[in-house]
């Protein structure tokens, strides 16, 4: 997976590798989304991720006959593997979102190449974190009772409740999530349409193209919605990882009542959606040949992203571990001993050695160049934020005011299941992007090298 030669001085490796052409990058992302048959490596992974998915699916069918005993969430542990699970997934759908909207603002070039993989798994990860709400609700079929329809019951959300702010922002987050990534498509499902063999292909591609034709009325209207909804899509990513902080820092447990909360939980975003944006690209760059267009630039500025934000959670956790001193509070105090040295220590440091210590290599220039390290310390931090998620959500509620109600979470293989289930679930949805649709997005590799060829 190296490259035979790695540059490590990122300002002068391109974007594109040289000899590249209008046609010859068309040509190449064209062809593998209307190859004939997939290759076996793709039919095994895919095989692997439907039968995870069929392990979701057996395991939400048995939470609806039995409920949500089946989990290990208890008195006073009410908030489980669910919870955790959702910041953990929703989080690392931001990462998506700022690559794709926040850098297009700034005008990075080199988010073009990975732009659309960013896309995707922003909108797949917000699918499986919008699951564990809906389950934990103990009686999901009556999820909509939080929308404020007419009731002549007087049934009304609570409007004061952070939990409601979080409805409304991961349903706004996730429709836009859902237009944005269609939006930025359609101009590639045209091209695919207009190069498709079959007949089945041209009606599949045609239908999803809209009648695109690529005239200067479309590329008008395009260009000026694109830019809208990137504009939407950066404060709203900020937003709802805010309003996620919010459901914890409004309520009183020692560990949660913390004015950081929402900041926090945007660093967390940053890092935990930084280090799933390059796992996939690098093993995507591998296996489909695409050195030429994801070039080792690519790894190292992602690379520099991603320790940027470890030193950013890093920050965090400093100042989560000295307020407690710093104020008079004895719980808090006693909640982050706990932490330092008490029961929750090995989790604690596992934590901070994932998300802080680890990233640390990243100083190197050369490791930065080495796709197979950069793919083990991205692996390592998304389960580091996995073990930050459960240390902020469960660990909190084993340990409250009264020690008589204080109580430890043991999770059931239902538990698991869940988990190993969404994770399936959000690698089948990657699987049929990557073979049905354009992992690359053509028409703004075609502009990044007209612009190129016009500078020189």
């Amino acid at each position: 997976m190296a490259d035979p030669a790695p540059r490590t001085d990122s300002a002068t490796v391109p974007v594109v590798k040289p000899g590249e052409t209008l046609a010859s990058i068309t040509d190449q992302i064209s062809a593998l989304a209307l190859a004939p048959r997939a290759a076996w490596p793709w039919r095994i992974g895919f095989a692997l991720s439907l039968a995870l998915v069929a392990v979701l699916v057996g395991a939400v069918l048995w939470l609806f006959v039995g409920g949500i005993g089946i989990w290990g969430v208890d008195i006073p542990v009410a908030w489980g593997f669910a919870i955790v699970n959702y910041v953990w997934w929703i989080a690392i759908a931001s990462g998506g979102t700022l690559i794709s909207a926040i850098f297009y603002l700034l005008g990075a070039e080199w988010r073009t190449a990975i732009t659309r993989i960013a896309e995707s798994m922003m909108l797949f990860a917000a699918a499986c974190a919008g699951i564990f709400p809906i389950l934990h609700l103990g009686r999901p079929w009556l999820f909509y009772w939080l929308v404020p329809y007419p009731d002549t019951m007087g049934v009304w959300p609570q409007y004061r409740s952070p939990l409601l702010w979080d409805f409304f922002a991961i349903l706004t987050y996730v429709v836009a999530s859902i237009l944005f990534w269609y939006l930025g498509l359609l101009p590639d499902l045209a091209t695919l349409r207009d190069r498709a063999s079959t007949r089945g292909r041209r009606i599949f591609y045609g239908l999803l193209a809209l009648g695109w034709r690529g005239s200067a009325r479309h590329w008008r209207a395009y260009q000026t919605t694109y830019l809208l909804f990137a504009a939407l899509m950066t404060p709203l990513v900020v937003s709802v990882h805010s309003i996620v902080g919010l459901d914890f820092a409004g309520g009183l447990t020692p560990g949660w009542h913390s004015t950081q909360f929402p900041p926090f939980f945007v660093f967390g975003a940053m890092l935990s959606g930084f280090a799933m944006v390059l796992a996939l690209i690098i093993p995507i760059r591998h296996a489909y040949g695409l050195h030429n267009l994801i070039t080792a630039r690519h790894l190292d500025v992602l690379a520099k992203l991603l320790l940027t934000s470890s030193l950013t959670i890093g920050y965090a956790y400093v100042m989560e571990t000295f307020m407690p001193f710093y104020g008079d509070d004895p719980f808090e105090r006693a909640t982050i001993m706990e932490r330092l040295v008490g029961v929750h220590a090995t989790l604690f440091w596992s934590t901070v050695a994932l998300n802080v210590v680890l990233p640390q290599l990243l100083w190197w220039p050369r490791l930065r160049a080495q796709p197979i390290l950069l793919f083990g310390i991205c692996l390592a931090v998304i389960v580091g934020m996995w073990l930050e998620r459960n240390l902020i959500v469960i660990t909190s509620l084993t340990r409250d005011f009264l020690p008589s109600s204080w109580g430890p979470f043991h999770p059931t293989i239902w538990d698991w299941a869940t988990l190993l289930g969404t994770v399936g679930l959000f690698l089948a949805g990657m699987f049929l992007f990557l073979r049905l649709l354009p992992m690359v997005s053509m028409f703004e590799m075609r502009e990044l090298l007209r612009r190129h060829e016009r500078q020189t």
